[in-house]
């Protein structure tokens, strides 16, 4: 059974920074492609970056290029998304996603609010 456990948002102030921690389980995390989406109030699910298996490309959203990193650790099953310059029109719940075959799969996601 395919879980995605993300962790490290918070409250940070405009121009601070974050990094999220997806914990990944019950599939071979190594064989698929990661995403990170998020969610503001009131908006749809967006697609945030994607990292492939070993790391070799990474997409962006345009309102994050620059700012956010995405990375993984296939040795620790884990995917991470560093943010940088961060502004309140990133406020939203994050959630990780995997490209695995069959339904999809959704954490609980972690809610990230920036506001001085």
């Amino acid at each position: 059974q395919v879980q995605l456990v993300e962790s490290g948002g918070g409250l940070v102030q405009p121009g601070g920074s974050l990094r999220l921690s997806c914990a990944a389980s019950g599939f071979t995390f190594s064989s698929y492609a990661m995403s990170w989406y998020r969610q503001a109030p009131g908006k749809e699910r967006e697609l945030v970056a994607t990292i492939t298996t070993a790391g070799g490309s990474r997409r962006y959203a345009d309102s994050v290029k620059g700012r956010f990193t995405i990375s993984r650790n296939n040795a620790k099953n884990t995917v991470y998304l560093q943010m940088h310059s961060l502004n309140p029109e990133d406020t939203a719940v994050y959630y990780c996603y995997a490209h695995v075959p069959g339904p999809d799969y959704w954490g609980q996601g972690t809610q990230v609010t920036v506001s001085s």
